[in-house]
């Protein structure tokens, strides 16, 4: 009930960067690895929406995941702090401490085997500078509880926000939805025009990835919890290309 009260009332709390910055690297590399669990299986859309992740009552979900005949749904919950599979014949199992990214992949990996989910991912981060490959990262091992909390809490409201922002539009728009290889939610508008080639540049990640994400004329508003020289959680908007 103390959780819970506290919760309700600090609906936007603080999170200065230097404060979590290990929790932050950590928690990213986690996502990173979960969401490449539905890169490899989700059938592609458009833009790479199938992709994402959303934000629920309890944490991140990656939502259903076809497998063959079953689904499966991977959750990031902030409230009991634990990484929970749910499959869609019964079978669940649960593992959310700290520990090193390579002991996250290692444990995530044989939690999926256990319920005969067999997938294959690309063990390699995308979007971050100096990235090290997951079976080899024991460099991030930081969970602070209380600052996953803290960016859960943010992300509930920001999705609140950004949904009112996109029920707004009747033309095309993606759901608002987090982006674990930025690390961001993301909200996008597009004019139905297509837009020049993007040139990428995004670490690990190929420019026909860029390009698919940007191929049409682009406006995106989103949440983002900061990083480099951002200090603190911003909102920010842009569009692609430039006007």
């Amino acid at each position: 009930m103390c959780q819970q009260a506290k919760i309700m009332d600090d609906v936007w709390p603080e999170l200065p960067l230097d404060s979590w910055r290990d929790t932050y690297a950590t928690l990213h590399m986690w996502t990173q690895i979960v969401g490449k669990t539905r890169l490899a299986l989700a059938p592609r859309e458009n833009h790479w929406w199938q992709v994402a992740q959303y934000v629920n009552s309890r944490g991140l979900t990656t939502s259903s995941i076809p497998l063959g005949h079953r689904t499966f749904e991977v959750q990031f919950d902030f409230l009991d702090h634990r990484l929970s599979i749910t499959t869609s014949d019964g079978a669940t199992a649960a593992l959310l401490e700290s520990r090193s990214v390579a002991e996250f992949y290692s444990a995530y990996l044989e939690l999926l085997r256990s319920l005969k989910l067999e997938v294959k991912i690309w063990p390699v981060p995308v979007e971050v500078e100096g990235a090290i490959r997951f079976p080899d990262d024991r460099t991030h091992a930081s969970y602070d509880a209380e600052w996953a909390s803290r960016l859960w809490r943010l992300l509930v409201q920001a999705d609140r926000v950004l949904k009112r922002f996109r029920s707004r539009f009747v033309g095309k728009a993606s759901p608002v939805h987090f982006f674990w290889g930025s690390f961001d939610m993301a909200a996008t508008r597009f004019s139905g025009r297509l837009a020049p080639p993007h040139p990428g540049g995004a670490p690990n990640l190929g420019s026909w990835v860029m390009q698919e994400a940007y191929s049409h004329e682009c406006s995106s508003a989103g949440f983002w919890p900061g990083g480099g020289p951002i200090l603190q959680p911003v909102f920010y908007s842009y569009a692609y290309p430039e006007p």
